[in-house]
């Protein structure tokens, strides 16, 4: 084992320090999601895809975070030599330095653990109590092709929404150090991650309580309209599209830095800046993409429409409810 990752750690050792970590991560996300295909394929089932998909997440921030200091002691001689892991808590008050991560690098890469835990457990709970099926699956779970199509599109997300966090993790925490330790764009990131992750776990208690309180009869209601759901049709998505915009503010903070720039072997220039800023940018112009175009709006909205589309309750809700951004005012 330790002769396979010292291997593709050779194979991987490109000059390019932005390259060095964007590669083993995104390799190891297409890894994860095809070895959660093949039993997925040959059992039928989408019961993990969710489950498998966090997973991917977590595994690929943190080899992110930690890949250089694991280059570092393979590299050395001795293990009396190797340097030593830094510590998480510790370097949550650091600018960055020898044996310690900048700061950003261990916010940003929890708020996504944090995010892809809380996403996953929840949406495993669902699956779970429809006993393992999930209605996107239903014209594709039976072609092993398209079932296989589906878990490379995880990848393919997970890849793009990472793009932020594993260019900030690929910058040398002794040169983050050189940064000033806040700035206006990290207050206003994670600010913003916090208010969408917020703003969509209030979402889904809202609608798993309404779910319960609907089979337990304390309730007629074919649809949820009350709390977040009266601001927006679609809070859950909302917050999530607001808390990678969160994320990739502050980490483009940084990377359109020159400190940044040069930490991810940019030039510098107009075009590294703008590379820069198009790395960040994907992830959450891609999340909100595909929750207004692809898979997830899109997908609700036709479901409802074709239930209740002909009465005048919910074409209310739909005339007087914003599809995506809330409207101001209170609850109901």
């Amino acid at each position: 084992m330790s002769s396979l990752v010292h291997t593709l750690l050779n194979i991987t050792a490109y000059r390019n320090p932005f390259l060095r970590t964007l590669v083993p991560s995104i390799g190891l996300a297409f890894g994860i999601q095809a070895a959660a295909a093949i039993p997925s394929i040959l059992l039928q089932t989408e019961r993990f895809y969710d489950l498998s998909g966090s997973l991917t997440y977590i595994s690929c921030t943190a080899l992110s975070l930690y890949l250089p200091t694991l280059r570092a002691r393979y590299a050395a001689l001795t293990a009396a030599t190797a340097p030593a892991y830094p510590s998480l808590l510790a370097s949550l008050t650091s600018k960055g330095g020898l044996n310690a991560w900048n700061w950003r690098q261990v916010v940003l890469s929890a708020a996504v653990t944090f995010w892809a835990v809380r996403l996953g457990s929840f949406l495993f709970g669902r699956i779970t109590a429809d006993d393992g099926k999930d209605s996107r699956f239903d014209n594709i779970r039976g072609s092993p092709p398209k079932f296989f199509g589906a878990f490379v599109a995880q990848a393919t997300w997970v890849s793009l929404c990472l793009m932020p966090v594993l260019a900030l993790n690929s910058i040398p925490a002794t040169a983050l150090a050189a940064l000033p330790f806040i700035t206006i764009t990290d207050i206003i990131g994670v600010s913003l991650y916090i208010g969408g992750i917020v703003f969509e776990a209030t979402a889904d208690r809202q609608k798993t309580q309404w779910l319960k309180e609907k089979k337990e009869k304390k309730h007629s209601e074919d649809f949820l309209t009350r709390g977040l759901w009266s601001k927006s049709r679609h809070p859950n998505y909302f917050g999530e599209s607001t808390l990678w915009t969160g994320i990739a503010t502050t980490a483009a903070g940084v990377m359109l830095t020159s400190v940044g720039q040069a930490g991810m072997g940019f030039s510098g220039g107009l075009a590294g800046k703008v590379g820069a800023l198009a790395m960040a940018g994907v992830s959450p112009a891609f999340v909100t993409f595909l929750l207004l175009k692809v898979s997830g709006i899109p997908l609700s909205e036709n479901k409802y429409d074709k239930r209740y589309g002909d009465r005048k309750d919910y074409q209310e809700w739909k005339k007087n409810t914003p599809m995506f951004i809330p409207k101001l005012g209170g609850l109901a």
